[in-house]
């Protein structure tokens, strides 16, 4: 892919030198009830992998109850169109181009795409849903509309999950936008709401569908940003590559542990390719209804 000197995001917020820790806050719970889940790219079982990597203690993050208080933030942001390093310039080069991309098909049905902000940040830092920490990976969180980005994680995918290169990068970012185009859509207020009227095992299959949908978005951006970025399809096989390494059933057997189908919450690793090869072929939105689909 060709991504050096194309529009960059001005939508960028910059807290790296902000003092950022690895270690959470007193009363600070990841996880949070149903309705304010921050919604990543990994599972679970994905934080335990990575925490050994950053050398975390990540007991108390893994938790599914409890509200969130967000800590006072001191941050530091970049002024509009200021990039200080090649990380930050592919980020905001990735999230100019899924403005444009979601800016169009809102428009295409007569609505006003709202941008995200996307948080960089370096070992940990506040927000809506808590503590936010380099071992969940990346992730959005409705409650202030923001995507939560350590740029560390893309090291991680690299030598810990094989998963990486340009745009394994950009497809991760791509999915966490996905989620803030459900929540301005409403379907993530809808599914939520459905959440917390089932059992855990119902919830965890909604949850699967919120994510196999977030994936196929990824890849209705992939399709209309091809031509901008010069994607190959090498690219694209490196985006699958990433989708199988990040499957639900792949993380549980790379953690030692047996395949547990009723705790999935993202998809297996053959769904999550499938529905961002959807996407991609087919380049339109409505192609992405993964509720209407009798079986995943």
């Amino acid at each position: 892919m060709e991504w050096r000197g194309k529009r960059t995001s001005r939508n960028i917020e910059d807290r790296r030198r902000s003092g950022g820790a690895h270690g959470g806050l007193p009363g600070i719970r990841i996880g949070g009830g149903r309705g304010g889940r921050p919604l990543g790219i990994l599972g679970t079982v994905v934080v335990l992998l990575i925490g050994a990597y950053f050398g975390v203690d990540l007991s108390g993050l893994t938790g599914s109850s409890g509200s969130f208080n967000a800590p006072t933030q001191q941050t530091t942001q970049t002024g509009p169109n200021t990039i200080d390093d090649d990380e930050e310039a592919f980020v905001a080069t990735i999230l100019g181009e899924t403005e444009q991309v979601w800016t169009q098909i809102f428009a295409a049905s007569g609505q006003r795409y709202t941008p995200t902000t996307l948080v960089l940040y370096r070992g940990g830092t506040g927000s809506a849903c808590g503590m936010a920490q380099a071992a969940m990976g990346p992730f959005y969180c409705p409650g202030d509309r923001r995507v939560y980005l350590d740029t560390d994680f893309f090291r991680v995918m690299e030598q810990q999950l094989n998963a990486g290169g340009d745009f394994a990068n950009a497809y991760v970012i791509a999915h966490e936008v996905a989620h803030h185009v459900q929540n301005l859509t409403g379907t993530l207020g809808e599914v939520n709401a459905q959440r917390a009227r089932v059992s855990e095992r119902e919830s965890n299959a909604l949850s699967v569908r919120i994510e196999l949908q977030a994936d196929c978005y990824a890849g209705v951006w992939a399709h209309a940003a091809s031509r901008e970025l010069a994607l190959t399809d090498a690219d694209i096989r490196e985006a699958l590559n990433t989708a199988a390494r990040i499957g639900d059933d792949a993380l549980q057997r790379s953690a030692g542990g047996r395949v547990v189908p009723d705790s999935f919450t993202h998809g297996t690793s053959e769904q999550r390719q499938e529905w961002f090869f959807r996407g991609y072929r087919a380049g339109d939105p409505a192609q992405c209804d993964t509720f209407a689909a009798r079986s995943l």
